[in-house]
């Protein structure tokens, strides 16, 4: 029977169902819940370095980069039309401006410029003129939350978008070379995030295995589409980079490890 609390990382029961609601705030889900839960992308730091891990989880910097702000804006407009319509977007054309710099701190983060929207919708254009793309979209549930337990570790994850005949989940990616995909999906450990979100979108009724985790993406330079479905090798690698992150997390991160001792050892 699935259980109706959860264990957290700090060790205390939560409710699930009031967790869930709470995991729609984007601020709840990328704030508090990520010091109490693990995701692919702080299990990726963890792979990284355990020190990584242990320095942006307690103190929490929210880096942008163009390529990570490019990746919200496609992911929002397509995802969440609603919300985009929100966004203000400031008519300079870089983000040093003083114009910019005072919108920003008036607004917040949800900010942008006029270019970044030029660009952005170039890219939204290109996605629904593709049949492929559009068939992927529709009839799905978008940024759908998930909470669960996965080798005895909590974990969160949203799915970009959630089929409602099935339930496959297709990932958004916004690349700049997507004929090589390949490459950045093992570079960027896209393998984990499969692995873990085929875990956390399981139901008692469907176990999701490889063929049930499509990445549609689109390519920032050229407007290419691809979709890249996952083979059993792909998803099994991702389970290895599961394990091998949860070790490294019960390894490194406790009470009496301190984080500074770390070091990586070898012969050369």
């Amino acid at each position: 029977p699935m259980s109706n609390t959860i264990k957290l990382l700090d060790g205390k029961n939560y409710d699930k169902a009031e967790l869930l609601e709470k995991m729609v705030d984007d601020e709840f889900y990328y704030g508090e819940l990520n010091k109490l839960a693990l995701s692919s992308s702080s299990l990726k730091l963890m792979l990284d370095s355990p020190k990584t891990y242990y320095y942006v989880t307690k103190y929490a910097k929210n880096e942008t980069t163009p390529a990570l702000r490019a990746g919200h804006l496609f992911h929002t407009a397509i995802l969440e039309p609603e919300k985009y319509e929100k966004i203000k977007f400031i008519d300079v054309q870089s983000r040093n401006t003083k114009k910019f710099k005072e919108a920003k701190e008036h607004f917040g983060s949800e900010v942008f410029t006029a270019k970044e929207r030029t660009d952005n919708e170039r890219l939204v254009d290109a996605m629904y003129k593709n049949p492929k793309a559009i068939e992927l979209l529709g009839d799905c549930r978008t940024e759908v939350a998930a909470i669960g337990t996965i080798m005895g570790k909590p974990f969160r994850g949203k799915a970009d978008i959630l089929k409602n005949k099935g339930g496959g989940i297709v990932d958004l990616k916004t690349t700049v070379d997507v004929e090589n995909f390949s490459k950045s999906a093992f570079r960027y450990k896209y393998t984990l995030q499969a692995a873990i979100y085929c875990e956390l979108f399981s139901t008692p009724e469907k176990q999701l295995t490889h063929e049930d985790f499509t990445f549609l993406c689109i390519d920032k330079a050229n407007l290419d589409i691809g979709v890249w479905k996952c083979s059993e090798e792909f998803l099994e690698y991702g389970k290895l980079e599961l394990k091998r992150g949860i070790e490294r997390y019960e390894t490194y991160i406790r009470p009496d490890f301190d984080i500074n001792d770390y070091t990586i050892q070898g012969t050369l």
